[in-house]
């Protein structure tokens, strides 16, 4: 089944981004680096178009308009004002730059907020490879064990001691990037944040940017919507 709903009210960041974006995703709850996207447009409050797609209903679209949308075959895809926009993160940087926001304002900050999406990134590759498999029920336990706690402990630990972060909760320190968003995604989809945060415990500056990014009006008001799918 394919579902299309749109979300929000026009707003100025429409009109930075030059209209009402309409992203073609899985329907997969709330995870994936579809979900991130959604979440910069829930942030930013710009109202979009969310085309969900089944798993069973995936392969007609791959075989058919995605196709002409992206000879890659891959999604999330962005329809806006005619173009086609392909690769997750290219969107995202995209996105702030048009906003003028969610970027950092200084190279360095810039740099930072791009170095921590690439680790981030990284880590979701790997958690990908370990997941989405016939194997799981050995590759997961073994990447919870052996390759996740790397990334947990060296994300804390740059977060906690980088010049740009250490003045705030975030990335760049008490302004958000979409960096934070991509890297609050990865916690959510490895099931770090639920339960009180018991899979951060121990990495208390993690702990500290998920809260931050969980506290911002607009993440709460669609953490507490239907369009949550946990």
């Amino acid at each position: 089944m394919v579902t299309t709903k749109t979300y929000l009210e026009k707003s100025r960041a429409n009109e930075a981004i030059g209209g009402v974006p309409t992203l073609h995703y899985f329907n997969f709850q709330s995870k994936g680096r579809g979900q991130v996207i959604r979440l910069l447009f829930e942030d930013a409050d710009i109202q979009y178009e969310d085309v969900r797609y089944d798993f069973d209903e995936y392969p007609k679209f791959k075989m058919g308009k995605l196709q002409e949308y992206n000879p890659l075959g891959t999604i999330p895809v962005v329809e806006l004002n005619g173009r086609i926009l392909i690769q997750s993160y290219a969107m995202l940087r995209h996105f702030a730059r048009q906003m003028g926001a969610y970027d950092g304002k200084t190279e360095e900050e810039k740099y930072w907020a791009d170095a921590m999406c690439d680790a981030a990134i990284d880590w979701r590759s790997k958690f990908v490879d370990a997941f989405v498999t016939k194997e799981r029920a050995t590759t997961y336990p073994k990447h919870c064990k052996e390759v996740r706690p790397t990334f947990l402990h060296g994300l804390n630990q740059q977060l906690s001691s980088h010049s740009s972060s250490v003045s705030g909760p975030f990335v760049i320190g008490n302004t958000i990037t979409y960096a934070d968003l991509v890297i609050y995604q990865i916690c959510h989809d490895e099931q770090l944040i639920q339960n009180g945060r018991e899979g951060l415990k121990e990495y208390p500056r993690l702990a500290k940017l998920i809260d931050a990014v969980e506290m911002r009006p607009n993440v709460q008001r669609f953490l507490k919507s239907e369009r949550y799918l946990g």
